[in-house]
């Protein structure tokens, strides 16, 4: 009996994932939890087990294609006489005629029914790869270049462009081999469809100076481009490409109109970014409307869940943070050479919140069915800014780790964050939650707690002020020190203004008068 393989949910704001890599092939024996395929998400990358044993006798997307969670993207069969052509779920493989290959209209997302084809990059008679460019397609929700599920001739289009059709509709069909006169439709014969403009249909358009890799782009990428003057070998310089393997798509380059407008009028020397390096989210041109993504739509549900459930309360302390400075200052080159992580100050912050929680345990609890649940242990969530949105890794049992070990552990969750190699318990269960909203210079921020947390700490802007000092005598002066504002805020229903003054007192304490060994 066929068992099919679907693209599983790796978190709960996580919507669709893109197949990177097939580690089998269709025809291939394969055994349960073997294995199969390798996904990655905007939170994680994982390889994906099959659900059972017997034979891939199908693959339906290939590498390289996003799709949404639950969606169907092999076919693993108990006999091997079930092999099946590989297709895709944007481009199904399907016989339709004298060995030829039907292509269907693809369901973009569980919601959306239909879509419209806005070019066909091949007319009839063309020869087509597998995996090549086959035509463009606009639904509610998505822009998309769909792929020939073979090579071959396309010897059929039975859509024209600008028509809207329901998914699974037969578009086209890709013929065995290259044909001539009768054996291949004119497009005339969907209704005077418009040939289309001529545009490669091959991504790579030029080296990238710096690195000597190809740029990789869309058609409708390359057709705005050249509407607009645009050298999309400066576009990728300036705004990058955000697209998967750093392909530069349709966000990229009206970002790069926005603030260079057409004619590629931003300077002419620049230097590109390393192929590491984060690529700076694209600003949107005014006047446009741009549909919310999967993962800032999640987020916007949960914040206005979390203010329609929970009374938010704030209070706000000024720390004295000059002890920690100076010992930063004094120990960082040795700490770094001894563990080989850079000391900063978020361990500091950190085993201060983790301490203050264990003495008042109230804020590291949560309300549910009419109770307050105490947590056993502190899973410390560190909220970290992504270019495409915020992901909360979670330091578990935080009050278990030395300062050494917090500083490892912040520091590798941080870095898996931005590179996408999260995995998905390692993005959820958190208890409390620090987020560092005087990054950017911030006084402080008053943040939305992270359900079913009840409260988070924002950490405000490192600065150095004239304060008025006492010392042991009761004389009063006035000296620089290096300051930072805190803010708890938290759940009103659970904790009280008592109860939240308790918990930033002690935190105050415990860093302005750090006396702890940091290994």
């Amino acid at each position: 009996m066929p068992t099919d393989v679907v693209m599983p949910q790796m978190g709960e704001s996580i919507f669709e994932g893109t197949i990177t890599k097939w580690l089998k092939k269709a025809g291939d024996r394969v055994e349960k939890d073997e294995p199969l395929f390798e996904i990655s998400t905007d939170k994680v990358d994982a390889e994906i087990p099959s659900p059972a044993a017997g034979v891939l006798s199908e693959i339906k997307v290939p590498e390289g294609e996003t799709v949404g969670i639950n969606t169907v993207v092999a076919v693993v069969s108990d006999e091997e006489s079930g092999v099946r052509n590989q297709g895709s779920d944007g481009a199904r493989a399907g016989h339709a005629s004298e060995a030829g290959i039907e292509v269907v209209m693809p369901q973009m997302g569980e919601s959306i029914f239909e879509g419209t084809i806005t070019k066909w990059m091949k007319k009839v008679g063309d020869v087509v790869e597998k995996d090549e460019p086959l035509f463009e397609i606009s639904t509610d929700k998505v822009d998309a270049e769909i792929p020939s599920p073979a090579a071959g001739v396309l010897s059929e289009i039975r859509v024209e462009t600008g028509a809207t059709v329901e998914i699974n509709t037969v578009v086209a069909v890709i013929g065995g081999t290259a044909r001539q006169g009768s054996g291949v439709r004119d497009q005339g014969s969907v209704g005077a469809v418009e040939a289309p403009t001529p545009v490669s249909a091959e991504p790579e358009v030029a080296a990238t100076p710096g690195n000597g890799r190809p740029l990789r782009s869309s058609p409708l990428v390359r057709r705005i481009a050249r509407e607009n003057k645009l050298d999309l070998v400066r576009v990728a310089a300036l705004v990058g490409g955000s697209g998967a393997g750093g392909r530069i798509n349709k966000d990229d380059v009206l970002g790069y109109l926005s603030k260079y407008g057409p004619g590629g009028t931003a300077p002419a020397a620049v230097a590109m970014p390393a192929a590491a390096a984060p690529v700076q989210a694209p600003s949107t041109l005014p006047g446009t409307v741009v549909p919310l993504s999967r993962m800032r739509a999640i987020i916007a549900d949960r914040m206005v869940e979390s203010v329609a459930i929970a009374p938010h309360v704030y209070s706000v302390y000024k720390v004295d943070m000059t002890r920690i400075v100076r010992l930063r200052e004094r120990e960082r080159s040795r700490f770094e050479q001894k563990h080989g992580v850079k000391l900063t100050f978020m361990p500091f912050i950190a085993a201060a919140a983790v301490e203050a929680l264990k003495r008042h345990p109230v804020v590291n609890s949560s309300l549910k069915d009419g109770a307050i649940h105490y947590h056993p242990n502190v899973h410390l969530g560190i909220a970290v800014a992504l270019e495409w949105g915020l992901i909360v890794p979670v330091v578990r049992a935080a009050e278990t780790l030395s300062f050494v070990e917090l500083a490892r552990t912040m520091a590798d969750l941080a870095e898996r964050a931005r590179a996408k190699k999260l995995k998905p318990e390692e993005a959820s269960g958190s208890t409390f939650t620090l987020t560092n909203s005087g990054v950017f210079g911030g006084e402080f921020g008053t943040p939305i707690i992270n359900q079913p947390e009840s409260a988070i700490l924002a950490i405000g802007g490192l600065k150095k002020e004239a304060v008025v000092i006492t010392d042991a005598e009761g004389s009063d002066a006035i000296a620089i020190r290096a300051m930072q504002s805190y803010c708890l805020g938290f759940d009103h229903r659970l904790i009280d203004g008592a109860d939240g003054g308790k918990f930033m007192s002690l935190f105050k304490r415990v860093l302005e008068g750090w006396d702890r060994e940091i290994g």
